[in-house]
């Protein structure tokens, strides 16, 4: 069926209201029409996220229920016993109203809801799938998306997103749908009155808090100087505010200074429309506050409070955002040390990171006795493998992170948490603090040991059907025609994760990758440089990860900037561009 098709049938419905016709009847670019119906909104392992509106490539409460219908399919094929779901949401436009939709539609097909009474961070929601025996959890958000997005992600009953096998499934049972006529229905009032919906809040968010704060390592520490730690912490208008300051205040950190422009919950994001802390300019604010306050530490929480973003002030007094690399380079030695320095480093210990995650780590695992893993991009890998050492009792999780400000200690929690983050990062300053250093002193230590690491992202945004067919496009060039030399130094390593390959081009062996199938490629040098390429799996962009290794700040520096321009100049020349 075409696309003016699908057009004209949400027109002629007799399911579809009339403000989204009216909608879709007041846009006059053909091409927005194509956009808007060219495809589904894709569910894959990240479930759906997309641009709200009227159609069916966008979030709206059509396919928002047509995903549930498809999600209560699967579920009442595989558990015949009382099956459950706890739903949450962010601060984002139409976010409860996607809840609500979500959880009648369950309702409506005999599945009990835990529906959370207001916001809550999306970390808080994989708590709560484990912590009341859910089969499943859902929690609306597109994360640091700009405003104009929502999203719609999927645990599965251990709390961890829903992985490749589960995802594919749960999108057959999607597709078994012929029509919005197939989706339930069922009024608030009745699945309240026949015991189905269950709505919930402080009981449950009490344990999780008290969870939280037992993952604190130096007690003592905190206990005698958390008072000593000048802080400013910025929500950035999303669902941190209350946690966050909770956790640190019932721990004694009490000099906490909040961004009172960023603090309320606000879909719009009215100072920040990206409201993602990778980008600098949210902390705007947190920093001519700083100016006055002079804080040990500013760090933001992303809407969803998944996501932390660190600044600190620098050898020249000047205050910079952390990358993601940098932060959990930052705990990784912090609680490896501290752990060890305690006689708490549990046996088989692991750290956990994605394969586009620096590689400084390594040697920190190295030097503490503990195995570093590496997984697919996406934290819902490393949830995966939680699961996996619990059901082996091989190996014991301490923490997992990713390059984009994505971190995890403890197992209560089978997602990033900015929660549990948050609270760490304030430990580590205020032991810092204690030693005279800075958290920057403390990055500049451990570049001076390992090596100055200098890693970066770019993305490509390619939006819409022909968007979509430049970044095949570009993987497949990639895939098959790149030369096997960059500046000079030649490609040691060719990882095709699509293929499964490994391809040691200097000895010319071929071996077999253990991770599930995906359509990333990475590229390692003869020098220690790298870079990969993958399509993002929820924004029509195609991602370019780069690290170089130098001798100072400089060297980094300089070596990075040449090497990602020669990497950016053969994505562009693949894209057309």
């Amino acid at each position: 069926m075409s696309y003016n098709e699908i057009y004209k049938k949400w027109i002629d419905s007799d399911i579809v209201d009339e403000n989204t016709k009216n909608e879709l009847l007041s846009i006059k670019d053909e091409k927005e029409i194509e956009d808007r119906f060219y495809k589904d909104l894709e569910f894959g392992t990240g479930g759906l996220r997309g641009v709200i509106g009227a159609g069916t490539n966008r979030m709206n409460i059509y396919t928002v229920g047509k995903a549930t219908q498809g999600l209560a399919l699967y579920l009442l094929n595989n558990y015949k016993d009382q099956v459950s779901v706890s739903i949450g949401y962010d601060s984002r436009n139409m976010s409860k109203e996607f809840a609500e939709i979500s959880s009648l539609v369950l309702c409506a097909n005999g599945i009990k809801v835990n529906l959370f009474e207001s916001l809550r961070p999306t970390p808080v929601v994989s708590y709560t799938t484990r912590y009341l025996g859910s089969k499943a959890g859902i929690v609306i958000t597109a994360s640091h998306n700009p405003k104009q997005y929502n999203g719609y992600k999927v645990y599965g009953e251990d709390g961890g997103q829903v992985t490749d096998k589960n995802a594919g499934i749960i999108l057959e049972c999607i597709e078994s749908l012929k029509d919005f006529k197939d989706v339930k229905k069922i009024t608030k009032s009745k699945a309240i009155e026949e015991g189905l919906l269950n709505i919930i809040g402080e009981d449950v968010d009490k344990t999780y808090i008290e969870k939280v704060k037992s993952l604190a390592i130096r007690k003592d520490l905190i206990s005698k100087y958390s008072k000593e730690l000048n802080i400013i912490y910025t929500p950035i208008h999303g669902s941190g505010n209350i946690p966050v300051r909770r956790v640190l205040k019932e721990l004694g950190y009490s000099n906490l200074n909040v961004v009172k422009e960023q603090e309320l919950p606000d879909g719009n994001f009215p100072t920040a429309p990206y409201p993602n802390p990778e980008d600098p300019k949210v902390f705007k604010i947190a920093m001519e506050m700083a100016k006055s306050l002079s804080p040990d530490i500013i760090f933001g929480t992303d809407p969803d409070c998944d996501r932390l973003g660190v600044v600190v002030k620098d050898s020249k007094g000047e205050y910079k955002v952390l990358s993601g690399n940098q932060t959990g380079v930052l705990l990784t030695n912090y609680i490896l040390t501290s752990l060890k320095e305690i006689n708490k480093m549990p046996k088989n210990g692991t750290i956990i990171k994605t394969i586009v995650t620096t590689e400084m780590v390594r040697n920190i695992a190295k030097d503490n006795n503990v195995e570093l893993i590496d997984v697919l991009t996406g934290f819902k890998y490393i949830g995966e493998k939680i699961k996996e050492f619990e059901e082996n009792n091989n190996k014991t999780f301490i923490f997992g992170f990713e390059e984009s400000f994505g971190y995890l200690s403890g197992t209560f929690v089978r997602d990033k948490d900015a929660v549990i983050a948050s609270m760490l990062v304030c430990e580590m300053a205020l032991y810092y603090k204690k030693k005279n250093m800075s958290l920057y002193d403390a990055l500049i230590e451990l570049y001076n040991k390992y090596g100055f690491y200098k890693e970066g992202l770019t993305s490509i945004e390619l939006s819409g059907k022909e968007g979509q067919e430049k970044i095949q496009k570009v993987m497949q060039e990639l895939r098959d025609d790149l030369k096997d030399e960059i500046d000079g130094i030649k490609i040691a390593k060719k990882m095709d994760y699509k293929l499964s390959v490994e391809k040691d081009l200097t000895n010319d062996i071929e071996t077999t990758i253990n991770l599930p199938k995906s359509n990333v490629l990475k590229f390692i040098l003869e020098d220690g440089s790298w870079f990969v390429v993958r399509p993002s799996g929820t924004e029509p962009k195609v991602k370019i990860y780069s690290s170089v290794v130098g001798n100072s700040l400089c060297d980094a520096d300089n070596k990075f900037v040449k090497f990602n321009n020669t990497i950016m100049s053969i994505i562009n020349s693949a894209c057309g561009i």
